[in-house]
């Protein structure tokens, strides 16, 4: 090596051993002081919060936040905890996003309050249906419970003299349907002039003998009918029922639509869902009329057009209720007292009179001069000077229960005391 390239050579390692170990010795003079670890641990961890915190807020599992509602939403084989200020069902699954398909379900109805802690709203996801009307097969979606409803859910008219079953599917490759095969058999139309009140009847008879025999007509020996009682039902066929010789008179009249009540658990108490929709029936009531006194009276009473029964579901969860208790303006120190006096009065029902052993959907004993509520005041109505909704409002009896527990013995623990020594308060 010549010394024109020692004498380079060594400047450049001079160079080299001058500035970068500079830059080594500063970083690890600054990594040395005591305070290094704890900011950058500091930083580390608002950065980790911050991360956590977009999170949680992009997936809607924020933890509970001031006056707001949780709501417990079953959905799609999974279960969402989310607290909310929306004022309604249909409002909350909006901002969640949480969109119905054709022929979704959902319990309560999304115009329904939410009003309380743990309120619960299941969805119930559509499947694949084959709806069989008179031979005719279709093919739609529908998370309806009973056959009828998913009919009218699916647009399919049904008669209350139609019959519409339901049966498993048993092929889904020939039918093409996963859920439930619905099938619907017709009731022919016949137009029947009853004594002179035209109705509309829909039947499955094969005769017009067979007709007056289902209807339950009582046939007088000087009534006339045509056409003759053998003849086969036709679709909107004319049939002629009269009595010679006998003034008579016919009224329409309604026959109240029954309501089928069933209870879930998986709904919050207080609130309610119809799965299948009900209608009136209706019936012509016939009179003959005395002709000297004027005077009428039942000759027969014949059903035209069935009720059909709406069925109801009530929920019966009592766990939201008890977290109307801050609501009520409980302390949370007190919560276990009130808990305990309220759990052995009325087991958390607040439409619960004093001597029923269940817990009714619907006030049905709140005027008695016994204990009523959740905390039993006797009677129930002294709970009006809480608020006028005092009988079903479990807020309201909560506020009136705290007052109580205040001014007779001082706050929740000494009421909670007196409780355990007198088994009442």
């Amino acid at each position: 090596m010549s010394n024109k390239s020692d004498k380079i050579w060594v400047k450049f390692a001079k160079f080299r051993r001058v500035r970068l170990p500079r830059h080594i010795r500063q970083a690890k003079i600054v990594s040395r002081h005591p305070y290094t670890v704890p900011v950058v641990t500091l930083l580390l961890l608002i950065i980790l919060t911050g991360g956590i915190y977009l999170l949680a807020r992009h997936t809607n599992r924020l933890p509970m936040i001031e006056n707001a509602k949780i709501v417990i939403i079953s959905h799609d084989h999974v279960q969402q905890i989310v607290p909310s200020h929306e004022p309604t069902v249909g409002a909350l699954l909006s901002k969640l996003h949480l969109h119905l398909n054709l022929g979704d379900v959902v319990e309560p109805a999304l115009g329904t309050p939410i009003d309380q802690d743990e309120f619960r709203i299941n969805i119930y996801r559509a499947l694949p249906v084959e709806i069989v009307d008179n031979g005719m097969h279709n093919f739609t979606f529908s998370a309806a419970t009973t056959p009828r409803s998913i009919a009218a859910q699916t647009g399919v008219t049904v008669y209350p003299e139609d019959y519409v079953t339901a049966k498993p599917t048993s092929n889904f490759l020939r039918q093409g349907a996963i859920g439930e095969q619905v099938v619907i058999n017709r009731a022919t139309p016949v137009n029947v002039n009853l004594y002179g009140t035209p109705v509309l009847m829909r039947t499955h008879a094969s005769t017009v003998g067979q007709l007056i025999n289902e209807r339950h007509i009582k046939l007088a020996s000087n009534d006339q009918i045509l056409p003759a009682i053998t003849t086969p039902i036709t679709p909107n066929q004319l049939i002629f029922i009269a009595r010679n010789g006998t003034k008579l008179e016919s009224l329409t009249e309604i026959i109240p639509m029954p309501i089928q009540t069933l209870q879930d658990p998986t709904l919050a108490y207080g609130t309610s869902a119809v799965r299948q929709q009900g209608s009136n029936g209706s019936q012509v009531t016939t009179y003959q009329i005395d002709n000297q006194t004027g005077n009428r009276f039942i000759i027969q009473q014949v059903v035209i057009q069935p009720a059909v029964t709406e069925i109801v579901v009530v929920g019966t969860s009592l766990t939201g209720i008890k977290g109307d208790m801050s609501l009520a303006g409980i302390a949370a120190s007190d919560y276990q007292y009130a808990d305990y006096i309220i759990s052995h009065e009325s087991g958390w029902c607040p439409t619960k009179a004093q001597g029923e052993h269940y817990c009714p959907a619907v006030p049905d004993n709140q005027y008695t001069s016994y204990g009523y509520g959740l905390c039993q005041s006797t009677p129930g109505t002294k709970m009006s000077s809480a608020g006028s909704d005092w009988a079903t409002n479990p807020v309201t009896q909560l506020r009136w229960c705290s007052g109580y527990a205040q001014n007779r013995y001082g706050g929740w623990y000494n009421a909670y005391a007196h409780w355990l020594n007198n088994h009442n308060w």
